[in-house]
């Protein structure tokens, strides 16, 4: 029985997870721990995290691997999303994390993010799931992968993060105008169209939606429908009635709606003209909500977990 673990810092939690691969199972959980972080909120704008938020993450990365005893530094693989990876200060806040704390914090480029979220969709969607093209929309970037096999032919990670968006086109998550709206859809799709070689959703093939932004999104998009909608996946339309939701009303009411978590309420609006205009882009008329992404991708081939034979990977309890 073998196991691993993982600690994902990012911008709203550090996050530990353990599992162990159990026969007849890919992934149990063995132990976790959320410690919740604000780091949009300490970011100055040019990114830099200030006094404040480094501390907040010395602080929670301390809390989340003091948590479990029986671990030990060399067991987990410590890294840090786009929140601190893009930091002008990325250097200090890991030196001094790694001081404070005795976890260095790795960080994995965007392109090596969408590798391993494609890696755990693959997994996750079964050995016939044949053509996948996988979306994950982070804070600061969002990642594209594509495939038939365990790894993907085709990575991309692009600047257009749903706390990017909101901090250069929608400070504070503020309601916007009707022609902010069009200018935002419209860097949008530019850069979208000006990447060579964008992926698209293929004829038969599947299109997976790994991340919180997506998930989020499709638990609103189900709620203001009709009662048979399934939260497992989300419709270019329903997103499109989604984002005019959105729209129309301000942080503190977007997070009252279905779905919406109160922490990620101020760039839930950015989110989701992101998500449109990713699936336009990509062709895709749905996707697939997937619930596995980076962390999962990590602890898999860190198991040395192989492609299943029958009946996708599990994450069992």
């Amino acid at each position: 029985m073998r196991q691993a673990g993982v600690l994902d810092v990012g911008c709203h939690s550090a996050l530990l997870t353990v599992v162990r691969r159990h026969p007849g199972t890919v992934l149990k959980p063995v132990f976790s721990r959320k410690v919740r972080l604000r780091l949009h909120e300490t970011l100055d704008h040019k990114g830099r995290l200030d006094k404040a938020g480094m501390k907040s993450v010395e602080r929670a990365v301390a809390e989340a691997v003091a948590a479990d005893a029986r671990l030990h530094g060399p067991q987990v693989f410590a890294f840090a999303t786009s929140v601190i990876r893009d930091a002008p200060n990325r250097d200090e806040i890991i030196a001094r994390v790694a001081r404070t704390t005795g976890t260095r914090l790795r960080v994995l480029t965007g392109e090596e993010e969408a590798r391993l979220a494609y890696v755990a969709a693959r997994q996750w969607s079964g050995p016939t799931a044949g053509q996948l093209l996988v979306l994950d929309i982070g804070g600061g970037t969002v990642e594209i992968a594509s495939g038939t096999g365990e790894q993907p032919r085709a990575v991309y990670s692009l600047p257009l993060g749903a706390r990017r968006i909101t901090r250069d086109w929608l400070p504070a998550g503020t309601v916007p105008s009707q022609r902010r709206l069009a200018e935002i859809r419209q860097h949008l799709r530019q850069s979208l169209e000006g990447i060579p070689g964008l992926p698209q959703a293929a004829p038969g093939g599947r299109v997976l939606a790994c991340s919180k932004t997506f998930e989020q999104l499709a638990r609103l998009a189900a709620a203001q429908g009709e009662t048979s909608r399934s939260a497992g996946r989300l419709e270019l339309p329903q997103l499109r009635r989604s984002v005019s939701t959105l729209a129309d009303v301000g942080p503190s009411r977007r997070a009252k709606l279905p779905g919406i978590s109160r922490h990620r309420a101020e760039q839930s609006l950015a989110g989701a003209l992101v998500a449109q205009a990713l699936m336009e882009a990509c062709e895709a008329k749905s996707v697939e909500i997937c619930p596995w992404s980076t962390r999962e991708g990590l602890l898999l081939e860190h198991l040395g977990v192989p492609h299943t034979t029958a009946g996708g990977a599990r994450l069992v309890g």
